[in-house]
């Protein structure tokens, strides 16, 4: 069955999820009868009772939109390419670091990739327009974090996007073609969503998304999505559409990722990432599976061991077609579910580790160390032999 075309885009950030609260719908129709006339000739809507409980489910709604407008922000870069101006609209949150002082907004990379700090207009919720003191940028998980002058102004906090389920209802907030303090809700469809062709180039590594039928749309990108508690679930990044709009599937980056990747570069300026040392399958299909003694593909297959004598793999002693179906007390789903959980490790830290190997499952435990660390020492040992 030829597989469906559908494209992937990276331009958005609204929060736009189609209420189903499933029920009795003629409790919503408020007709003439149910509206009388008081003794000062002024109508008087009268709430049938069973409807009342729509009716406070919609002022919480409001409470929370109340509440997160003020840390949303508008974003307007322009970059050039090939001798022309391109302009990115999009969208971002303001927050706030436990650890390092000032206002930081959280958006995605691709809003301002290419664009000087001069060039990136960041319209606050007051209207006032500010441009950025630093920019941070990881392109492979597509966030960007930007510091901006700080005059008080308020903040979103964090939510646990762990602790968000599939049928939980969720607010989206952006300025969807430029239509900025936007609302839009709807619920989680799915969750751990990952191989998704984001750019050109697959730069976007770190993948684990949080799919919403929110209506989300280009110049939403970077927008939060929000929880029934007011929190940050989730920075939403893309959508699946054959038309170029909204369509009902959309995608967020956790906040629990955009968490860690937002404390690394405002401590660090860059995102330290842990490192193992081995090359994964990407096709990892039953077949291939059923041939290692497993009922079905599960877990991450290992292609290669980096030969370096200090990595991760090696000391441990990791082999060429060692399955890895469990990774510090997580069941491992495949090998993008494996990248993440790795490098959203800390660095230094020894990890249990459930290994497939010839028919069996074997126990071993190892100690992460820094990638960065180790490209540096591959780039010095290619260097020498190339002398």
């Amino acid at each position: 069955m030829a597989r469906r075309q559908t494209s992937i885009l990276a331009s958005i950030g609204m929060l736009s999820i189609g209420l189903a609260i499933g029920g009795h719908l003629e409790s919503l129709r408020l007709t003439q009868s149910a509206r009388a006339v008081t003794e000062e000739g002024n109508y008087e809507t009268r709430i049938p009772a069973n409807a009342a409980a729509l009716v406070e489910s919609g002022n919480h709604i409001s409470d929370i939109a109340d509440a997160v407008m003020p840390s949303a922000v508008h974003i307007q870069a322009i970059r050039v390419e090939t001798e022309r101006k391109v302009e990115e609209t999009g969208s971002g949150v303001l927050m706030r670091s436990k650890s390092v002082r000032g206002l930081f907004v959280i958006t995605n990379n691709h809003v301002i990739r290419g664009a000087e700090n001069p060039a990136i207009d960041i319209v606050l919720a007051d209207g006032s327009t500010v441009h950025p003191q630093k920019v941070f940028r990881d392109a492979e998980s597509d966030i960007a974090i930007i510091q901006i002058p700080d005059s008080g102004h308020s903040t979103a906090r964090w939510g646990d996007s762990d602790s968000v389920n599939i049928g939980h209802f969720v607010l989206a907030v952006g300025s969807p073609f430029g239509l900025s303090q936007s609302v839009t809700m709807g619920i989680v469809s799915a969750k751990g969503r990952r191989d998704l062709s984001l750019t050109s180039d697959q730069s976007v590594t770190n993948q684990d998304f949080i799919q919403t039928d929110a209506a989300i749309n280009p110049g939403n990108s970077g927008g939060p999505l929000i929880d029934m508690y007011g929190s940050v679930v989730g920075i939403n990044t893309a959508i699946a559409s054959n038309s170029g709009g909204n369509e009902g599937i959309g995608f967020s980056i956790p906040s629990n990722l955009v968490r860690h990747v937002f404390d690394q570069m405002v401590q660090h300026g860059k995102v330290r990432r842990a490192y193992l040392g081995v090359e994964l399958d990407n096709n990892f299909t039953d077949a291939a599976a059923q041939r290692l003694g497993l009922s079905r593909s599960l877990g991450a297959r290992i292609v290669r061991v980096y030969s370096h004598k200090s990595s991760p793999a090696v000391i441990v002693g990791l082999r060429p077609d060692d399955v890895i179906v469990s990774f510090n007390g997580v069941k491992v789903i495949d090998e993008n579910h494996l990248i993440n959980l790795v490098s959203l490790s800390d660095i230094g830290s020894s990890v249990r580790m459930e290994v497939y190997r010839q028919r069996q499952q074997t126990q071993l435990s190892v100690l992460l160390t820094d990638r960065d660390d180790y490209r540096t020492a591959e780039q010095a040992a290619e260097t020498f032999l190339t002398r």
